[in-house]
């Protein structure tokens, strides 16, 4: 399948939620309640910063973003995407994202770094956070300088700051585990 024909494709008919892997329909299961709270805080702290900033960038929940990698046949699907592209009518996919977020599951973590990694074929892209779901943790990668990934995420604990440098946003690790069994 394409990505054209994946975004004019109806659905399976169950409601269910499906990623395209290199021309392959990959399904999507529900996050947790702590997956899904997270999420949300997270995506409100990024956007009240970028609004306080003034920013033309902006947060998007759940968007499709478009590989650089066989581009026709892969459209993931990141739990946030932040671009500073100005939104435009018909827009089915992010354009430019510069940060792209994903809240990492056990049930979910295969699916998930391998989404990483194609994210990096994002020419756009600078950085990639993995947020985890079941304890106050977070993995960072931010493209360098000469445009190459780090091989090793940089690690966040839970005393630490989760600083996306693109957008000029810190914020302590914490506090997007606000309102979960975790805070």
């Amino acid at each position: 399948m394409t990505v054209a024909e994946f975004l004019d494709w109806p659905g399976d008919g169950t409601g269910r939620r499906f990623e395209l892997v290199d021309g392959e329909l990959r399904p999507m299961s529900p996050g947790s309640r702590a997956h899904g709270s997270i999420k949300m805080r997270l995506g409100r702290l990024i956007d009240e910063a970028l609004e306080a900033a003034g920013s033309p960038c902006s947060i998007v929940s759940t968007p499709g973003v478009i590989t650089g990698w066989r581009a026709q046949i892969n459209m993931r699907i990141p739990d946030l995407g932040v671009t500073c592209t100005p939104d435009a009518p018909g827009q089915r996919a992010l354009p430019d994202p510069v940060v792209l977020i994903e809240i990492l599951s056990p049930s979910n973590a295969v699916d998930t770094w391998d989404n990483v990694w194609a994210y990096t074929t994002i020419p756009s892209l600078r950085e990639i956070a993995v947020v985890h779901s079941t304890q106050v943790q977070a993995e960072l990668l931010r493209r360098a300088t000469d445009g190459g990934w780090p091989a090793v995420p940089e690690q966040i604990d839970a005393v630490g700051t989760l600083c996306l440098e693109s957008i000029t946003f810190a914020c302590p690790l914490r506090a997007a585990y606000a309102q979960t069994h975790l805070s």
